[in-house]
């Protein structure tokens, strides 16, 4: 069996674990990542990246479909989807290059990583690292839903949507995340009669009400049914080919034809294999890894970051949490990570969506005391002349203070626009000194300072009335 010994081994080399080690090896710490390959990362490969290249096709398409409003009328489009899938590939292929180079200036394990005590790590069949300190960032797998019949029948995943050179006539997207939102939105708009199966009242059950409605509303506006409140009973193979999937609304069962049926029920930590438990790290097969605010896992000399512990699945967060591992682990220090801002993200269906600080939901939850600003796309000119004015954009304010405690967009460009009011927040503006900011006129991003307007009339209007209840009070002891 070859031995080998690292400062730091880092399991799992996606975007949390390549962040980590590349600290690491900033601050003087010799480095090994080891990964069962592909190289790249799942942003890269099968995630960000190659979804967001699809979108933009199918984005596309809509707009050209939809210019009709501004006076241009296509006629004759033709969809060549076996294009957009081998454009998609190239551009990966050229991140995923890239990315390798850079992964490649250490040395890499290739092979399944299981642990066999707090010290070491077994690759493959004959080598053995061993470490100072571990990072774990083996990120998520998918979930497979355990609905009756569904294996049987056959689904496609997101792994395979994103490869998919033919699009099919009818199709069942099982969830309302935002992966279902932009790939089941990508699909119907490159021709499938797309039916959207959701447990939850509204899309993205995890956002804010209103949030959830709209883009529910838009969904439907376009022709993509959403079957809400819906329990998942069975799915049957029909002898032509077809599924059908049976639910329960309540209580009322419905059953739903269709040619293909897309898994997008989500992703579980991949923990599966690892052996943590002989590595002293407590571990839950559904929620992941636990860590506390430094990285660090039940065992002192071991951190995990990224998809792995359950927490937010996103690749900006996961650079975060691997940066901030890397550091606490090499200068001994106990840097925590707050997520306040860093959680800010955002969902590429169209309308976008995008969130950062504190949602009302959050807010009501806490019981916390804020005041709320709102302003329609519909009433906002730039986005009159774009013929985009689906959406709203909101803002949360502490009422003593006026300071902004959250914003969320369901528009245009949100994903875009969402960087101003993290920028504010970094800052932590109020509501007041937002509107002093100079926005240029007509932009769409102008359309903030009527929600930060009409939540400082919100605290003005308090502040005079608390100060009326004080010199009121004060006669009356008087």
């Amino acid at each position: 069996m070859n031995r080998v010994a690292y400062d730091l081994v880092v399991v799992g080399a996606g975007s949390g674990g390549y962040a980590a080690a590349r600290t690491a090896r900033e601050l003087g710490a010799t480095v090994a990542l080891v990964d069962k390959g592909p190289l790249g990362g799942l942003c890269i490969l099968r995630g960000c990246m190659p979804s967001k290249t699809l979108l933009a096709s199918s984005d596309a398409l809509h707009d050209v479909r939809q210019a009709g409003e501004l006076g241009v009328r296509a006629s004759g489009i033709a969809i060549d989807v076996d294009h957009i899938v081998a454009r998609k590939r190239e551009l990966i292929k050229g991140f995923a290059d890239y990315r390798v180079e850079g992964i490649e200036t250490f040395p890499v394990y290739m092979g399944d990583a299981t642990f066999l005590s707090p010290t070491e790590v077994q690759v493959g069949d004959d080598t053995v690292l061993e470490g100072k300190k571990f990072v774990v960032a083996t990120g998520s797998v998918i979930a497979t839903p355990a609905v009756p019949g569904l294996d049987e029948a056959g689904y496609f995943d997101s792994d395979a949507a994103l490869d998919r050179a033919t699009i099919p006539k009818r199709l069942i997207v099982l969830g309302g995340g935002y992966v279902a939102c932009e790939l089941g939105q990508y699909f119907a708009r490159m021709g499938a009669r797309t039916t959207m199966i959701i447990r939850a009242p509204h899309l993205l059950s995890g956002a804010d009400r209103d949030i959830g409605e709209a883009l529910t509303g838009y969904f439907r506006d376009e022709g993509i049914e959403v079957v809400s409140g819906a329990q998942l009973v069975r799915v049957e193979k029909n002898p032509d080919g077809s599924r059908t999937v049976h639910v329960s609304l309540d209580g009322v069962p419905l059953a739903i034809e269709t040619d293909e049926i897309f898994n997008a029920l989500g992703r579980t930590p991949n923990v599966e294999g690892l052996g943590l438990e002989r590595a002293g790290v407590d571990v839950h097969p559904k929620t992941g890894i636990t860590i506390d605010d430094t990285m660090r896992t039940s065992n002192e000399n071991i951190f995990a970051v990224g998809d792995v512990t359950g927490q937010y699945a996103l690749v900006h967060v996961a650079i975060y949490q691997g940066e901030i591992a890397a550091r606490n682990a090499f200068r001994g220090g106990c840097e925590k990570a707050t997520y306040d801002l860093v959680r800010a993200h955002t969902v590429f269906s169209e309308p976008q969506v995008a969130v950062v600080g504190m949602t009302e939901r959050e807010l009501e939850r806490d019981g916390a005391h804020y005041v709320v600003g709102r302003y329609e796309f519909a009433e906002h000119g730039k986005a009159m002349t774009l013929g985009r004015t689906q959406g709203f954009v909101k803002m949360m304010a502490d009422p003593d203070d006026g300071r902004i405690l959250g914003a969320a967009v369901i528009g245009p460009y949100g994903s875009e626009l969402i960087h101003e009011m993290i920028v504010a927040m970094n800052y932590r503006a109020t509501v007041q000194e937002f509107m002093r900011i100079p926005h240029l006129h007509p932009t769409l991003a102008e359309i903030w300072t009527y929600p930060a307007e009409e939540c400082a009339e919100q605290i003005g209007k308090s502040t005079a009335m608390d100060q009326q209840m004080e010199i009121a009070t004060s006669a009356h002891v008087t």
